[in-house]
């Protein structure tokens, strides 16, 4: 069997192999990847656990590009997952051009895409877990689910998740945990739940009037004559960065004492091997993992980082999963005498193009699809430019949205979420509505139209900062910065809150923003009950539409120190 130090040598050759030099076939690179290659692997010990997360509603394959910045600060800074493009390459030894370096950066991205085609599609996911579970034995194997999966697709949008609920349903999870799934309202909530053969966890969310649990916190499994304690994390501050409104009976936060509590209570069930599922985000569980006693495994989500493997912070393992369905996490386990005693781990990049799909999966994607379809694949104009949203600071998807949103609501300035979700569409594509909803399917849409003043729009934007580069990850929401359309500044991540924006600029004009000045401002995704406005979607079928091809500028209006 290959084992996994020659798959990433082989993948560090595959430009050598095929002679790439910026314009790789498709053919070439097919023929030097197969899904033997994808699914190879060292096996270890009794237990394999199998991770995917944020999935965001991408049942088919996607497009979709590595961040191009992702800073960290304090002891986070130029360690993973703050690594991208030539330094993530070299901190894990792959080579530019390979498959491996394809998946994880957005080092030649348009020419590389083009040559390997799409990455996830559930139904190649589908194909790679029963794989998995064939050769290992379904006993052996716990395939869990770490969040953000009913949310981010147009069919997800018009279906309340049932298109997510019923596809996922055949993958047979073992647990979920949940963030943008909270989204959908309490009570649709736990309809699903009420519906679903496998438990949504949640260590860390409590009813707001008496306190008490609002979803089981744990779950016992047996795997390979183990017994397996698996504890569910929700996102933390889902009440900040999402609307209250739409979860006003539960409480969230971190309850750092409440999990403890839960891993004693799993050893003391008699649980081997502790995991928390977890919705954390990287940097937070990077954190956790040294001031929780007793988790031998963190499988986190939330922050849509993936490394080639999982790193060890103490006695734990931590391994980020990606996004988007674009790999399938692994971690083997050697359990001896209730302690681990060898591991390996990978991420699985989900190469579509050489993936077979599961036909059951297909079947069942095709089903939930199909009344949509005409809509979805309707054509609303053209890009020449790569239009993507990963970065910390800005990307063409929501740079494309601020134009939009300035023109159709008449205002000077535009504020757009730094959400992390979203697809990639490739120069000289067209643009669909299933890629613009991939952009913008949320449950708040309403593009707002209000005033602000400078010394506000100041605050808004250190508010934010502090939230992404606070050295203290427990006080990190995940998601990137705001994004801004009509306006330029500098930003130092790493001063102090209150400090790190500066030279606001109002780009129309050139002048500086004044703080005791109004500005119009036009934004969507407001966490505010009430808010009037067409919905983002409508507002950009229509921007787009009117342009028919779409050129995004390059934008340099903001300026990072130390960056």
């Amino acid at each position: 069997m290959m084992t996994r130090r020659d798959f990433l040598q082989w993948a560090s050759v595959t430009a050598a192999l095929t002679g790439f030099s910026g314009g790789l076939s498709r053919v070439a690179a097919q023929q030097s990847l197969t899904q033997d290659d994808l699914l190879a692997f060292d096996a270890r010990g009794q237990i394999t656990l199998l991770h995917l997360t944020d999935l965001h509603a991408q049942l088919k394959p996607v497009y979709c590009r590595a961040p191009s910045e992702n800073i960290g600060v304090g002891d986070h800074a130029g360690i993973p997952p703050h690594l991208v493009g030539e330094d993530f390459l070299a901190h894990f030894g792959l080579s530019r051009g390979s498959a491996l370096a394809h998946a994880h950066t957005m080092v030649d991205y348009v020419d590389m895409a083009r040559a390997y085609g799409r990455l996830g599609g559930l139904d190649r996911i589908a194909t790679l877990v029963r794989y998995i579970r064939a050769e290992r034995g379904d006993d052996r194997v716990l395939l869990l689910d770490g969040g953000d999966t009913w949310q981010g697709s147009y069919t997800a949008l018009h279906t309340a998740a049932q298109d997510m609920v019923d596809c996922m349903a055949l993958l047979k999870p073992d647990a979920m945990v949940g963030h943008w799934e909270f989204t959908l309202g309490e009570e649709r909530v736990l309809e699903i739940i009420d519906s679903m053969n496998y438990p949504f966890l949640a260590s860390n969310i409590v009813d707001r009037d008496w306190e008490e649990p609002v979803f089981e916190s744990t779950v016992l499994r047996e795997a390979g004559g183990v017994r397996v304690a698996v504890i569910g994390q929700a996102m933390p501050y889902t009440p900040i960065a999402n609307p209250r409104w739409m979860v006003p009976d539960w409480s969230f936060g971190l309850r750092l004492d409440a999990l403890q509590q839960n891993v004693d209570a799993a050893r003391a069930s008699g649980a081997e091997v502790v995991v928390l599922l977890s919705h954390n985000g990287f940097d937070v569980d990077r954190k956790l993992a040294a001031d929780i006693r007793g988790v031998d495994v963190i499988l986190t989500g939330h922050t849509h980082d993936a490394i080639p493997r999982a790193i060890k912070v103490g006695k734990t393992l931590l391994l980020a999963s990606g996004s988007h369905g674009r790999f399938l996490g692994r971690v083997d386990l050697h359990v001896k005498h209730g302690r681990i005693v060898d591991y390996n781990s990978a991420l699985i990049p989900v190469f579509a193009d050489v993936i077979t799909p599961d036909a059951q999966m297909k079947a069942q994607i095709d089903r939930v699809r199909a009344p949509f379809e005409k809509e979805t694949s309707r054509v609303i104009g053209k890009t020449e430019s790569l239009l993507y949203r990963r970065g910390n600071f800005n990307g063409t998807w929501d740079d494309l949205i601020c134009e939009g949103m300035m023109e159709k609501r008449d205002a000077q300035l535009a504020l757009s979420p730094g959400f992390r979700w979203g697809t990639t569409v490739l120069p000289g594509d067209d643009i669909t509505i299933d890629e613009l909803y991939n952009q913008t399917a949320i449950s708040y849409p309403s593009v707002y139209r209000l005033e602000l003043t400078g010394a506000q729009l100041h605050e808004i934007l250190e508010d934010v900062c502090d939230n992404l580069f606070n050295k203290d990850p427990y006080y990190q929401q995940g998601g990137d910065m705001v994004r801004v359309g009509g306006m330029g500044y500098t930003c130092d991540p790493h001063a102090s809150m209150g400090s790190r924006i500066s030279d606001m600029t109002l780009l129309e004009t050139g002048e500086l923003i004044d703080a005791s000045r109004s500005y119009v401002v036009a934004g969507w995704g407001s966490v505010n009950e009430g808010v009037e406005g067409p919905a983002i979607y409508e507002l950009m079928e229509q921007y787009i539409e009117d342009r028919e091809l779409i050129s995004i500028r390059k934008n340099d209006a903001i300026r990072v120190k130390g960056s």
